[in-house]
């Protein structure tokens, strides 16, 4: 029998009122493999995460998790079906240490309580999750700080250690390197490189070329809600369309 892949999408599109945001954007996404979305501004890349994560429904096509159809169900079943994803903007919690953002998380997926209205439980379990997935984004040293003093760069590390402690069998990434130093960029995109090495499906959209260039196996292009091209990143950046698409853009 022929394994599923992580993440499938078949013919997705996407109307909202009279326009039309997605157009029959397929893909497959093998298990372990990391993907590197880009396109010009507004090429839809988000509006895609949002319609694998659930956020949005699309209107046209089939949205896979492991070869289960996810197409019509809510956010919190697409993460208990192993669907994780970080946002554009940061989704901390600021009066929260370190520590307690990650073991929330942690605690969501074992199936504890996850308020932030009262403090967590002290499961052994959930802290032990926290400080392993801490460990594992080189922010072990911070476990005791308050989020809300990080640096930008620390926040992704945390958020991406949030995911860890949830186990995703598959990690979307919406532009994690948005708001980070030039300074910070080279270590985050060492930790995303670990996590593919880890084993983990990761689709990551990011306009910094060089991170994505020198982390995807394949880069997949959005062009108008289209689909452009899915390739190697070499075979990519050398294709004329491409180019084309991305005609007063930086590349």
């Amino acid at each position: 029998m022929t394994d599923h892949p992580a993440l499938e999408l078949e013919r997705i599109g996407l109307r909202i009122g009279g326009a039309r945001i997605l157009r029959d954007v397929s893909l497959r996404v093998p298990s372990g493999e990391l993907v590197g979305v880009i396109g010009p501004n507004g090429a839809g890349k988000t509006t895609l995460f949002n319609v694998i994560s659930g956020v949005a429904k699309p209107t046209e096509g089939v949205v896979r998790l492991g070869g289960q159809d996810v197409t019509t169900e809510p956010v919190h079943r697409r993460a208990a079906a192993g669907l994780g994803r970080t946002f554009q903007t940061s989704s901390l919690f600021p009066t929260l240490g370190v520590l307690e953002n990650v073991r929330l998380a942690a605690q969501a997926h074992l199936g504890g309580a996850a308020s932030v209205f009262r403090a967590p439980r002290r499961t052994d379990a959930a802290t032990a999750r926290a400080r392993a997935a801490l460990e594992e984004v080189g922010m072990a040293h911070r476990a005791g700080a308050e989020a809300s003093g990080l640096a930008h760069g620390e926040k992704r590390k945390v958020e991406i250690a949030m995911l860890i402690a949830m186990e995703p069998r598959v990690i979307l990434l919406d532009e994690p390197m948005a708001g980070v130093g030039s300074a910070d960029v080279p270590a985050l995109t060492e930790v995303i490189r670990a996590l593919h090495r880890g084993g983990r499906t990761v689709l990551m959209v990011e306009h910094h070329m060089d991170v994505v260039l020198g982390l995807a196996d394949r880069v997949a292009v959005m062009h108008h809600g289209e689909l452009l091209a899915v390739d190697t990143p070499e075979a990519v950046m050398a294709n004329p369309t491409v180019q084309s698409a991305y005609l007063g853009e930086s590349v």
